[in-house]
């Protein structure tokens, strides 16, 4: 029944379980970097979905392959009866992904993928403790939510993983032993304290995000990782490096592990495989991958062949052009928001990797947490997105702090568009600090 956007919210109100977070767009239809609501107003879409189009919005190659698809068959269960879209996107995995991984399983969503590369690492090991990061993300599941490092996930929840240990992040700009930009990568070494303190000595895994998405888009010093894979396989575990969010072309190399001397041992995946279709997916070396028995993991929707035949076309898309087109406006991107962090005292530090990038905000007046750097301002980020949004723009705000502007846009956008969303940001903190 056509609606306009206040009915469609009333239903969400009436019919949807109370949990959903509204960035107020309410969605009819998107093309490329652009959203269009139910009232005909048009934004710009710096955000995609949390990370998830990144072949930019009802991409043309990918909605055909989905369409294709669907014109053979929809579901058979990909651990019942193979099929070629998923040994297709199988076999282009093992060629993509970092160094020698090579064999895939396929899931639905981020967590579930999160959750298979715990259970992969727990078999191969034969061990059972994990150790996770502070202000980390993994997912909301009560496994996942385990590994998540953040109270503000787990309120009023039980996670029923009791194996499981955090260490500090390398939060640079927000780091007790850190001097400002002088950051080295000795936080890694924190991770031999925990393991030694925290744990019984029965490690399965470390696991990582190369980029920390929701904790505020918080990119590790030099060293940092490959100091990191060296203390976890010393203490006989595995790394999984979480790139749910930062994968596909997202940083300007189709992984983010690849801006790093590190090859994962599992290499969990989602968001923008298929760009916007569910799946997930996590991806190990091929002795890891063996430790899997008939009937130890299974997925009825997993390895979906319309997700899978979409996830394809995505891949071709990315390597076509659009990771390359992440790392050019990425780098002009970062440039572009030093020269925004010189000139407004309430801009404390800006950061990021390809078009995955953060404006932390902050309240110069306070000191913040351990007395680190000034107090983030949630309250000034809140404002600032809702006056994006007011003139046309769909920002993500979060972080740790929830005082972190989020540029992870379609990779199709064009420096017009981005310069445009700068400029948005630039007016409202001159309208904020005047």
């Amino acid at each position: 029944m056509p609606a306009g956007n206040a009915a469609i919210e009333e239903r969400y109100e009436q019919y949807l379980m109370p949990i959903w977070k509204s960035l107020n767009v309410p969605i009819k239809r998107a093309e490329g970097c652009t959203v269009e609501d139910f009232d005909g107003n048009e934004y710009l879409d710096v955000f995609s979905g949390i990370s998830v189009t990144n072949a930019g919005h009802r991409n043309e190659a990918v909605v055909e392959a989905a369409k294709d698809q669907l014109d053979e068959f929809i579901h058979g269960c990909t651990y019942l009866h193979p099929h070629q879209p998923a040994a297709d996107l199988a076999e282009k995995l093992a060629e993509v992904t970092p160094g020698d991984l090579q064999k895939t399983f396929f899931a639905n969503s981020g967590t579930e993928a999160v959750e298979g590369a715990v259970k992969l690492a727990r078999k191969y090991t034969g061990s059972k403790e994990v150790v996770a990061l502070e202000m980390s993300f993994h997912g909301r599941t009560l496994g996942s939510l385990s590994l998540t490092g953040n109270k503000a996930y787990k309120d009023e929840m039980a996670p029923t993983l009791n194996d499981v240990a955090h260490v500090a992040p390398p939060y640079s700009y927000r780091c007790p032993r850190c001097d400002g930009d002088s950051c080295t990568a000795d936080c890694a070494n924190q991770l031999e304290r925990i393991i030694e303190t925290h744990t019984s000595g029965d490690l399965a895994a470390v696991i990582v995000e190369p980029i920390m998405g929701e904790g505020g888009i918080i990119v590790p010093p030099e060293g940092w990782l490959e100091r990191i894979q060296e203390i976890t396989h010393e203490h006989g575990g595995l790394l999984i490096v979480d790139e749910v969010q930062t994968g596909y072309g997202r940083t300007g190399e189709m992984w983010a592990s690849d801006h790093f001397d590190v090859v994962p041992d599992i290499m969990p995946q989602a968001k923008g495989i298929a760009n916007g279709l569910p799946l997930g997916a996590f991806t190990a070396r091929e002795e890891i991958a063996n430790a899997f028995e008939s009937g130890d993991h299974l997925s009825t929707f997993g390895g979906n062949p319309v997700a899978c035949a979409a996830a394809q076309a995505t891949i071709k898309e990315l390597q076509d052009g659009l990771v390359a087109n992440a790392r050019e406006q990425g780098a002009w991107l970062g440039d572009r928001l030093a020269d925004l962090e010189a000139a407004y005292e309430v801009v404390g530090d800006t950061r990021g990797l390809g078009l995955m990038q953060g404006v932390e905000l902050v309240d110069p007046s306070e000191t913040g947490p351990m007395d680190v750097a000034p107090a983030p301002d949630a309250k000034l980020a809140k404002r600032v997105g809702n006056q994006l949004r007011e003139d046309g723009i769909v920002m993500g705000v979060g972080g740790f702090y929830s005082n972190v502007l989020r540029f992870q846009p379609p990779l199709p956008i064009s420096r017009e568009q981005l310069e445009r969303t700068v400029t948005t940001i630039e007016d409202a903190l001159d309208r904020e600090t005047r």
